[in-house]
């Protein structure tokens, strides 16, 4: 168990059910600041998503997933989550996460390459190959682009 709530734990509690809606996180998330006597970490789902520790699908509704730069762990108390919200665990496609992460990476990286962004470059080349660790497509050719720039 870890003691802070950062992208990892943010990660871990999408984790214990699967999939969430954005709503169902936070409110997961509310719960176990509350129940450890902290606040929440302001913004920490928007970190989480930018750094690729989650990743968002369509599945009729917007689902946050642990991603490929997650190493999702349980903070103390979270393993109580499931049943303080009695929610349903969500299964998904995980080439279909892969190619969510992949796609979004591809934009993040056009991005940053237009704008001459070379700390995101760095940052998003690290996220290329836990991509494609974790099952996702080849990046090599924009990796080559995020590279020329540092």
């Amino acid at each position: 168990m870890s003691d802070r709530i950062d992208s990892d734990a943010v990660a871990g509690v999408a984790d214990l059910f699967g999939a969430m809606t954005r709503p169902e996180l936070e409110r997961a998330l509310s719960e176990l600041a509350y129940r450890r006597g902290e606040e929440c970490p302001e913004g920490c789902i928007e970190t989480a998503i930018e750094t690729f520790a989650l990743v968002t699908i369509d599945d009729n509704e917007e689902l946050l997933v642990p991603g490929p730069a997650a190493f999702p762990t349980l903070v103390d108390g979270a393993e109580d989550l499931p049943h303080i919200l009695d929610l349903d665990s969500r299964s998904v496609d995980r080439t279909r996460v892969g190619r969510a992460a992949a796609e979004r990476f591809r934009a993040e990286a056009t991005s940053a390459i237009e704008r001459n962004d070379a700390e995101r470059a760095r940052e998003l080349l690290d996220v290329s190959y836990e991509i494609e660790a974790w099952g996702g497509p080849e990046l090599s050719e924009i990796r080559a682009q995020l590279d020329g720039m540092n």
